[in-house]
């Protein structure tokens, strides 16, 4: 086993147990629900159709937007339960679906006989209509077994670990042995579970014993991996971060610090550095990664992660909603104060780099239409290619009215695919990141800016209104404040990104760099 793919196992049974928590806490919410539910709907044949309306209105919404508008409905919490809600609310419809369809199928005559007999309502449910409908409900609950543990992949970006961490992460830095893992040990998992499932619709046919112990054996093996996990309570996602009060924060020694990430190459990097630098000063580290900018931003405002690194410019445009042009001094004093005043956010200091958007197109594109600066776009019937966030942003707008751009087919996609659509001539440009090492690695165009409309992007530490009074956290991180310039940030995405190492190899060789310059 390779070095970068034993590091990633090393983090399995975090990941494995993390989604296994997910999967069966939304399951078991979704039979707490759905079967009252169904038996009230089929009871009284006016509710089931809004009840069934109602859970396939939810199904029809995107796992991804489900997952991320738990966050705000939940005020701004990350992990566990914005996931647990929304997986709970997917795995409703189809245990619903088939209690209401159960109960409805018991025969006529076979209601008849057990009134004759004397039963009452109540007793005929629990003693027929319910152990004949079972095999029904319990194949909805395999269903549903499906969809939820396919769908716990996407909540990485709420926060939530999940073998999802390993999707994310190697689309991000074009691992695709970690995509691979990651969707497998799914795929397996969501079969395992189906079995399981299978064996419980079983001992309910068949009234048997021995499905039932089957069941519960093959949930006990599933459950193995993930064992240790939830015995040590390591797998759990939600809260705020731990420490031990206001007489620990002399000191690191014993503290939990949670450090959060956003979905790209430099971020899980530069967590990495974060992790080791305050591991190094004693204190246990948590990693959540994967985040969107409001979500990480969210977070830390109210306290469910301690630490992450954000851009000038982005909690300019995303977060201030700002759209006019400053120049770097100034909005760095600016976006202080905000952060500061309105959320409580302290603002620990840059690193030293800026990883600002920037026009990149390939030699030959630039050769063939004498491409140098943003003007010479004007007018030019070409593709441009950028991630999500960019399109909806203030710059975008700004700079295609600044340089006349209009005549330009915008085309999102993912950060991690726009700098081989360029090479490979896909799309005209992109908006590449300016310490992406794949810049120098395809030899791209750098487009530029002759009216400075992009603005500044400096990475900074943003630390938590609670973490902000930790002393001992606040000295473990003095040291990373101008440590890093754009070549060495270059360098240490380009590890990842080009010789194909593991964010680990790249985070430990930033490391030996920045002590080797504070030093």
């Amino acid at each position: 086993m390779s070095g970068l793919f034993a590091e990633e196992w090393a983090v399995f049974p975090g990941h494995y147990a993390g989604h296994l928590r997910l999967a069966l806490g939304a399951l078991l919410m979704g039979l707490l629900v759905s079967v009252p539910l169904g038996i009230l709907a089929a009871r009284r044949r006016s509710l089931a159709g809004p009840a069934l309306a109602t859970a396939s209105v939810v199904q029809t919404i995107p796992g991804l937007a489900l997952l991320a508008l738990m966050v705000p409905l939940m005020g701004g919490m990350i992990g566990f339960w914005p996931a647990f809600a929304a997986l709970s609310l997917y795995s409703i419809l189809p245990i619903l679906r088939n209690t209401i369809v159960g109960l409805q199928g018991v025969a006529p005559d076979v209601r008849e006989a057990a009134l004759a007999v004397g039963m009452t309502a109540n007793q005929r449910l629990r003693q027929v209509d319910l152990p004949l409908a079972a095999p029904v409900i319990v194949a909805g609950l395999r269903t549903a077994s499906a969809w939820v543990v396919g769908t716990a992949t996407l909540s990485t970006p709420v926060g939530a670990r999940s073998l999802g961490n390993y999707i994310f992460q190697g689309l991000q830095t074009r691992n695709w042995a970690m995509v691979l893992f990651g969707c497998l040990i799914s795929a397996a998992l969501a079969l395992a579970l189906d079995q399981v499932i299978a064996q419980f619709e079983k001992s309910a046919q068949k009234r048997s014993r021995l499905h039932a112990f089957a069941g519960v054996a093959g949930l006990v093996l599933v459950m193995l991996p993930a064992l240790t996990v939830f015995a040590s309570g390591a797998g759990g996602q939600g809260g705020t971060s731990g420490g031990e009060g206001p007489a620990a924060v002399e000191s690191l020694e014993g503290q939990t610090i949670v450090v959060g990430s956003k979905g790209f190459t430099e971020q899980y990097i530069l967590a990495d550095l974060l992790k080791r630098t305050l591991e190094a000063k004693g204190a246990r580290v948590e990693i959540r990664d994967g985040l969107g900018t409001t979500v990480a931003f969210d977070a830390l405002a109210n306290g469910s992660i301690d630490v992450y690194v954000d851009y000038t410019g982005t909690i300019w445009a995303a977060l201030m909603k700002r759209e006019d042009p400053a120049q770097r001094s100034a909005m760095y004093a600016k976006v202080t104060a905000w952060l500061m005043n309105e959320r409580g956010v302290l603002a620990a200091g840059k690193l030293g780099f800026e990883n600002a958007y920037a026009f990149a197109t390939s030699p030959e594109t630039a050769e063939e239409y004498g491409l140098g600066t943003i003007s010479d776009l004007s007018g030019l019937d070409l593709s441009i290619s950028s991630d999500p966030e960019f399109f909806g942003r203030s710059e975008w707008t700004r700079t295609r009215d600044a340089y006349g751009l209009q005549s330009l087919r915008t085309r999102s996609m993912d950060s991690a695919f726009m700098y081989d659509a360029v090479k490979a001539g896909e799309v005209g440009l992109i908006t590449a990141y300016t310490t992406d090492g794949r810049i120098d690695a395809f030899d791209l165009v750098l487009l530029e800016d002759t009216r400075s409309v992009l603005p500044p992007y400096d990475a900074f530490l943003l630390v938590s209104p609670e973490a902000s009074e930790n002393t001992a956290l606040l000295n473990a991180l003095e040291p990373l404040q101008g440590a890093i310039d754009t070549p060495l940030m270059r360098a240490a995405n380009s590890k990842v990104d080009i010789e194909r190492q593991s964010v680990g190899e790249a985070g430990a060789w930033l490391y030996e760099q920045v002590l080797d310059s504070s030093e």
